[in-house]
């Protein structure tokens, strides 16, 4: 992460009005919820029949996922509103064959973590939410030793994400 991203971490640790917990199998179908409308967002459900599917289908991946280990997540809670979350974010932890570094100069461990369903309230948003949840899902890869963190950004998110230290890679999909 570069020296500018870094900057920005610093700054939130900040107070902001909002408390982050960790998700639970319990949250599920909050998570789910979001997953769905982050995609509505991105206009990528053809239809409430889709975005009913997809709901139902990654609650229970969910569930299964926070129980296991295989996926962590954080909401943020505003807080004089108990009980009422403002956002979520989530890193899938996935397993990675040792690599090298992009310098080549040492090998990186497994396993990776891939950031998704960061999502905010529409009545939340320009808030500082989506920074703070952040914070916690790189803090949370550091601690780790998770070497490599990805995701996919929306063109609404790409600017917060670049500020992180986030930059293009070489990714290329097969459809």
């Amino acid at each position: 992460m570069g020296r500018k991203g870094r900057m920005y971490l610093t700054r939130m640790s900040e107070p902001s009005g909002f408390r982050v917990r960790a998700a639970t199998p319990a949250d599920a179908g909050v998570l789910a919820r979001h997953r769905v409308e982050m995609f509505r967002d991105m206009g990528r459900l053809a239809s409430e029949a889709v975005a009913e599917v997809l709901r139902t289908a990654a609650e229970p991946e969910l569930r299964a996922w926070l129980a296991n280990g295989s996926y962590v997540g954080w909401l943020a809670e505003p807080d004089d509103r108990a009980g009422e979350v403002a956002g979520g974010a989530g890193l899938q932890i996935r397993p990675l064959l040792p690599r090298p570094s992009r310098d080549g100069s040492v090998v990186l461990p497994g396993p990776e973590g891939y950031v998704l369903n960061v999502f905010v309230e529409r009545a939340w948003r320009r808030r500082g939410v989506a920074v703070l949840l952040m914070g916690h899902v790189l803090a949370y890869a550091r601690e780790h030793g998770l070497h490599t963190v990805t995701l996919h950004a929306s063109a609404e998110g790409k600017p917060l994400y670049e500020k992180l230290g986030f930059a293009p890679t070489n990714e290329m999909r097969l459809r």
